[in-house]
């Protein structure tokens, strides 16, 4: 039986470390525990929120009415190669870091791309997750071979990676429902330098990015022909500050938590920053993130 806790604060299961309590919040184990917690949520008529690697969301100090199922314990991999590549099968919980350390084990080039991202398997897919760096694979859509989602009354549906709509941080055709398994692939040829080049790219990314402060990664999509970061930094916003909410120092497309910011702090800054660059370049930023509950869209 699954256990379903009651008012968990959600702060400690996002990576910028805010938000509120759930009402009721459940930490699935397995595709069985998922099965359980979403017949729970129907037969209780509970809303249900997803919570994933908690990298790609802004959850209110108010907290989220329903039944919150964080995936984060829902984790695994399976190896094999044949027909010269590598496969895994991952638990959509399994970290990007896990991924990483299987690619960089055969010295397969997805390790380059994976290095620098955060969250989970299943928000990799959500979100298309990538790098901006010219490398190849830069995407999720790149290594995708298929997808198992889980409808609400439990029922599992596999789509292959060309059955989705996949687009720059976005991937849309597999909902609704909640991405349980993924299928990764990528051709078994070796490249000896790849342990270095994560080692160098990591260098840089640590001197270019606060990876040693609570963020969500990037907060806005860069436009179409810009680097949101180049735009925010050209209208003299790093270091703009709420609270403990502030545009990083080191890369304006972060906004970090310098320790007590709320979930408040941060949409005002993503307000300000969003309005500024508006008034100053003419230009809208879109962001990743999602703001939960989603009715207080960004």
């Amino acid at each position: 039986m699954i256990s379903i806790q009651e008012d968990v604060l959600l702060a400690p299961y996002t990576s910028w470390l805010v938000g509120g309590p759930a009402q009721f919040f459940v930490l699935p184990e397995n595709i069985e525990d998922l099965r359980e917690a979403l017949k729970w949520a129907t037969d209780s008529r509970q809303e249900v929120t997803l919570l994933g690697g908690g990298s790609n969301v802004l959850v209110s100090d108010k907290g989220l009415q329903g039944l919150v199922i964080c995936l984060k314990k829902m984790t695994g991999t399976e190896v094999k190669t044949d027909e010269g590549a590598l496969r895994i099968t991952a638990l959509s919980g399994t970290s990007k870091s896990e991924l990483l350390k299987i690619f960089l084990k055969h010295q397969l080039a997805p390790a380059l791309f994976l290095a620098g991202l955060p969250g989970d398997v299943g928000g990799g897919i959500v979100m298309n997750a990538g790098v901006a760096e010219s490398f190849s694979p830069r995407e999720f859509v790149e290594i995708t071979e298929w997808v198992e989602v889980m409808r609400p009354d439990g029922h599992i549906d596999r789509f292959l990676c060309q059955d989705l709509r996949w687009s720059y941080r976005h991937t849309q055709g597999w909902e609704p429902g909640v991405i349980v398994r993924v299928g990764l692939v990528w051709p078994l040829i070796p490249d000896p330098s790849i342990l270095d080049q994560v080692k160098t790219a990591n260098k840089v990314r640590l001197s270019k990015q606060p990876l040693d402060q609570p963020s969500c990664g990037s907060v806005f999509v860069n436009p179409e022909g810009h680097k949101a970061a180049q735009l925010i930094d050209s209208c003299g916003l790093k270091g703009f500050q709420i609270g403990d909410a502030q545009v990083s120092m080191k890369h304006a497309n972060f906004i970090v938590n310098r320790g007590t910011a709320k979930s408040s702090d941060i949409w005002q800054v993503i307000q300000h920053v969003q309005k500024t660059v508006r008034e100053k370049r003419g230009i809208e930023l879109k962001t990743e993130v999602v703001r939960l509950p989603r009715e207080e869209s960004l």
